[in-house]
């Protein structure tokens, strides 16, 4: 019987040192290799402290600053661990809510916003990522309308001239990946850590 069962056992710790061990260790390897920044997690410094990620969101909540999308991620609630309590950009727990288009608290969520955007640049129509979250509730990166949309408010906020805040916007915006793919975006960060720069 060990006659039989032995080529099993060899073969599965082969494959699990293979595909368990090597195979990860060198993708890992050729990954720092090739693109170094992307596999340290792509870091931004600031005065030689990092103070975050080009691919995680951050909640930004003063006026001085470009807010990005709204954050559905959530942490166990301190008080009560059979509950959870909002936590915005919480890689621990990506994932967007499971509240649906019938969700009344979905629903006041959003008219709540709706009306502050209204609020902050009456005249302007409301880019929606402003106002939905992302699939993982991590995304970084908002509209370059949604930027745009914000202009008045961190230029009034910052008292600099609305020119200088949309030209900002306009040097921190990517294009479509590849020409094709995904709509022209601003990484909301890197943006602020850019208007954090132009007004020392």
């Amino acid at each position: 019987m060990l006659r039989e069962i032995r080529p099993a056992i060899i073969l599965l710790i082969l494959l699990t040192l293979i595909t368990g061990l090597a195979y990860p260790l060198a993708m890992t390897a050729i990954a720092g290799a090739i693109f170094p920044k992307q596999a340290q997690g792509s870091l931004l410094e600031k005065d030689g402290k990092v103070v975050g990620s080009a691919l995680i969101g951050q909640e930004f909540k003063d006026d001085k600053y470009f807010h990005g999308r709204p954050s559905a991620t959530s942490a166990p609630d301190p008080a009560d661990s059979s509950k959870t309590v909002p936590a915005p950009y919480n890689a621990a727990n990506s994932g967007g809510s499971n509240l649906g288009p019938t969700s009344k608290a979905l629903a006041d969520r959003i008219k709540e916003d709706v009306e502050k955007l209204k609020s902050e640049n009456p005249s302007a129509s409301i880019p929606v990522d402003l106002v939905t979250t992302s699939a993982s509730g991590l995304d970084p990166d908002i509209s370059r309308e949604a930027a745009l949309f914000q202009v008045p408010r961190v230029a009034k906020a910052r008292m600099l001239p609305e020119a200088q805040v949309r030209q900002l916007v306009t040097e921190q915006s990517r294009g479509r990946l590849g020409g094709l793919l995904g709509e022209p975006r601003v990484n909301v960060l890197a943006l602020n850590l850019a208007l954090d720069d132009a007004v020392k």
